[in-house]
């Protein structure tokens, strides 16, 4: 009987002896999801969240989502011929890397339908606040005058923030217009809490598909015309061999 690829053992060095357990559980929880899931899609998050994160975990709860710890999830899955954990696994895990090298991007491993997956990522899009480096997609300006959805008690931390206010019988006022951002802007600490504070959410959590891998057909990239063609001959025979 053929020695199983998933007993490869895998030295890692440079780590003391509780981040070494922390790393080795990380790669056998990986070898095993290898082995339960028919499916590995590789996700790349846009500006992620970890409330978001946690909701997703909930959503997808019949199925695992790896965020974080790249490295060690490519060293679990085998970045090469030789230490691959199944057959054709080792394209995944560089482009797992190649990926992580450009923003956050992650794993799901999951039974549920190619096509099921696709259109809900392509769905699945959140308001979010933008964060202290995100480029902003419009500006937002205020006109002078009253703020009356802020309380009396916050225009020291308004003013702070570079708002031109003064209290004006008890009301917070703009004493002048006030610019928070303009389009294309990279937004400053300040400008990120001003526009928290305004409601104002102006980016988007959203994930996007990069990849697919089956053992059947191997890692194949995903790209807008593959999400379009959902329902081709490939899935439907990959989904006929896998629920059977």
């Amino acid at each position: 009987m053929p020695k199983s690829k998933r007993d490869k053992k895998i030295s890692l060095t440079k780590t003391n002896r509780k981040g070494l357990v922390l790393k080795q559980r990380i790669m056998e929880d990986v070898k095993k999801c290898v082995e339960e899931y028919n499916r590995i899609f590789l996700i790349s998050i846009q500006n992620t969240r970890n409330t978001k994160l946690l909701e997703l975990r909930t959503e997808w709860k019949d199925s695992k989502l790896f965020f974080g710890k790249l490295r060690i999830i490519a060293l679990g899955l085998g970045k090469s011929r030789e230490t691959e954990v199944a057959e054709g696994i080792h394209k995944l895990a560089n482009a797992l890397k190649n990926h992580s090298m450009k923003g956050q991007c992650g794993l799901l491993f999951t039974n549920r339908p190619k096509a099921q997956v696709i259109e809900w990522a392509k769905d699945y899009e959140e308001m979010e606040f933008a964060r202290s480096g995100f480029v902003t997609p419009e500006t937002v300006e205020l006109p002078e005058g009253p703020l009356p959805q802020f309380q009396h008690s916050m225009e020291p931390q308004l003013r702070q923030l570079g708002m031109p206010t003064s209290l004006q019988k008890g009301v917070i006022t703009l004493i002048k217009p006030f610019k928070v951002c303009q389009k294309g802007d990279v937004l400053k600490p300040e400008q990120a809490q001003i526009l928290k504070l305004l409601d104002k959410p102006l980016a988007v959590f959203k994930l996007l598909l990069l990849g697919v891998y089956t053992k059947k057909h191997g890692f194949k990239k995903l790209t807008i015309p593959d999400v379009a063609k959902e329902n081709d001959e490939e899935e439907m025979d990959v989904e006929n061999n896998d629920n059977t």
